[in-house]
């Protein structure tokens, strides 16, 4: 059983990691389209910049958001006075950070999967007067959906595991961005914690797993449906 101040971790962690994946799902296909089918100078400094936090420490890719979206600096002036929106101290923060952090998954799983799409169908739908966008639409995303729908699943969750940037930009607020592995991380400083680091552990995995064995069975559902066409 899981007391009140768990389930409000639970569910805000799912929270976040709901709205970071909602955030990256169209940027992150078509940054990954673009790395896959575009040409352009300067195109392998992009792709390392995608990649970037892959590598970083995700203190120092915080610190950097805290930095660029801190209230201020420009960005987080114009957020907070416009639209209201504070990321430091905020569930809105551990919402930018779990998406810059999941965002690069995603793209590499969109890149190869667009890559391993089949060209001779493509180019033979442009044959028939398909546009390029029609193109995209109508056969190359159909192509590179159960590994797309395989990097959605893996950056939700990077987003629902997140923690280094997480605790650097939105701190550890109870309610705001207290996510299972900031609570976790709480928890096993506390000599009494014990009990409530093995639930938010197992929900953890318990989640993941789902999430994983969701998307084996929908690829799977998508590629026999796929497969006949």
């Amino acid at each position: 059983m899981l007391s009140p101040s768990e389930w409000e971790i639970l569910l805000l962690s799912l929270r976040v990691a709901g709205c970071a994946l909602l955030l990256l799902i169209v940027p992150g296909v078509a940054m990954g389209w673009l790395l896959a089918r575009g040409h352009f100078p300067g195109k392998s400094v992009v792709d390392a910049v995608v990649h970037l936090p892959l590598v970083l420490p995700p203190v120092v890719t915080g610190w950097l958001l805290l930095i660029a979206c801190g209230r201020h600096s420009p960005i987080g002036q114009i957020l907070e006075s416009w639209f209201g929106w504070r990321l430091v101290f905020d569930w809105k923060g551990a919402v930018l950070a779990a998406a810059v952090m999941a965002f690069p998954l995603l793209v590499r799983a969109v890149r190869l999967a667009i890559e391993l799409a089949d060209r001779d169908v493509e180019r033979a739908a442009a044959t028939c007067g398909a546009s390029p966008l029609r193109v995209l639409w109508t056969v190359t995303l159909p192509l590179a959906l159960p590994g797309i729908l395989a990097g959605l699943v893996l950056a939700f969750a990077r987003c629902l595991g997140e923690f280094g940037a997480t605790i650097t930009l939105a701190g550890n607020i109870p309610g705001e961005s207290r996510t299972l592995p900031v609570a976790i991380w709480q928890f096993t400083q506390m000599p009494d914690g014990d009990g409530a680091v093995w639930r938010l552990v197992t929900i953890s995995v318990v989640v993941s797993l789902a999430a994983l064995v969701g998307s084996e069975w929908l690829a799977r559902r998508l590629g026999a449906r796929l497969g006949p066409a």
